[in-house]
């Protein structure tokens, strides 16, 4: 199984329709909803959203989704529950 890379950072770019966490759209968000999207599809999405990151974008990401890989929740998410 292959995580989904959002990171609980959801707000939509407005100029390039791309969420600032995850790099995705809309319809790459709907995809990895869809049960019937092959785990490849999502390998190469992963690549592709990671390809469209700036620098400092793609750092913040990595840190982030390899936490939630390892710990299976998003670190802004753990973080927030760690504040409770």
């Amino acid at each position: 199984m292959i995580i989904s890379p959002c990171i609980s950072i959801c707000k939509m770019d407005p100029k390039t329709g791309y969420c600032y966490g995850c790099a995705r759209n809309n319809e790459e968000k709907i995809n990895w909803k869809d049960d019937k999207i092959s785990n490849e599809w999502k390998e190469n999405n992963i690549k592709e959203i990671m390809e469209r990151m700036t620098d400092s974008q793609l750092k913040n990401f990595r840190e982030s989704y390899d936490f939630k890989k390892k710990n299976g929740i998003s670190l802004i998410k753990f973080k927030k529950n760690e504040q409770k």
